[in-house]
């Protein structure tokens, strides 16, 4: 599920649900739609952004962060004008703090075919980049590679095995960047970090059903199946404390081992 963007200090929106379908082959990234066109959520989802770590980690809205200074973050405008905008929302200039604060600054990965109506982020056959396809072809497909050298940030190469890159523009006055997408070496200049929204990330999913498991509190009942036999308070407690502690499946086995020796000792 895709949720309108929602920034710093703005108000929880209301229920809205819609559906949003998806296939396992390969990724495109897609520019994010005003707030009517996108798909909402429960309000209490996880709205905070994390770096993502790895290419399995990549759904949903995302933020490319370019290595410029200060960071600025690959934009489109209504047009499919493909540009950069630095980026207000950040701690100290450091990229893995980012967050959008324009909705131009966000882009939706997602797996191959796409079923929505979106403008795609192209790379025609000179490395110019926009956003005015409104279908896939293999000029809106990317690979999403990571740097070995560098873990956490990676490089969206092209099918004709080009990279995504960014320059100064050279005679400006004022500090400008131009993005494109024909650099064929991989530079400090093609390496972008990736942020996304915690609640698409996979580990970060996991995690908050293994903690929402501790949190429950286990029925006496469960815990007896799971011993293969009638437990005292005293165990039942201590099982219980253990779920919270992280060490369930070693007292268990303690008990069960227990068991053992008390039946045939």
């Amino acid at each position: 599920m895709v949720k309108p963007l929602t920034f710093k200090g703005d108000k929880k929106p209301k229920k809205r649900k819609r559906a949003v379908n998806d296939d396992d082959t390969g990724r495109e990234v897609k520019a994010a739609k005003p707030s009517a066109d996108t798909v909402d959520v429960e309000p209490e989802a996880d709205d905070s952004w994390v770096s993502a770590d790895v290419p399995s980690d990549i759904s949903g809205p995302v933020m490319l962060v370019l290595p410029t200074e200060p960071p600025s973050a690959l934009a489109c405008d209504a047009n499919g004008k493909v540009f950069t905008i630095v980026i207000e929302n950040i701690i100290d200039g450091n990229p893995s703090s980012a967050e959008p604060h324009d909705v131009r600054q966000v882009w939706v990965a997602n797996k191959i075919p796409g079923t929505e109506h979106f403008r795609y982020l192209s790379c025609d056959k000179i490395g110019v980049l926009s956003a005015t396809a409104d279908a896939v072809s293999p000029l809106e497909t990317w690979d999403i590679i990571s740097t070995p050298s560098t873990p956490g940030t990676f490089q969206l190469q092209t099918q004709r095995d080009t990279f995504v890159t960014v320059r100064e523009t050279p005679n400006s006055k004022k500090q400008q960047y131009e993005v494109r997408g024909d650099e064929t070496d991989v530079t400090f200049h093609t390496t972008l970090r990736i942020r996304m929204q915690a609640r698409f990330k996979p580990r970060v999913q996991k995690s908050k059903e293994e903690k929402a498991l501790k949190e429950r509190v286990i029925s006496r009942r469960e815990l007896e199946e799971a011993a293969g036999r009638k437990l005292t308070d005293e165990e039942v407690k201590m099982l219980r404390r253990a779920r919270k502690e992280g060490d369930y499946h070693e007292k268990l086995l303690d008990i069960k081992v227990k068991s053992k020796h008390d039946k045939f000792g």
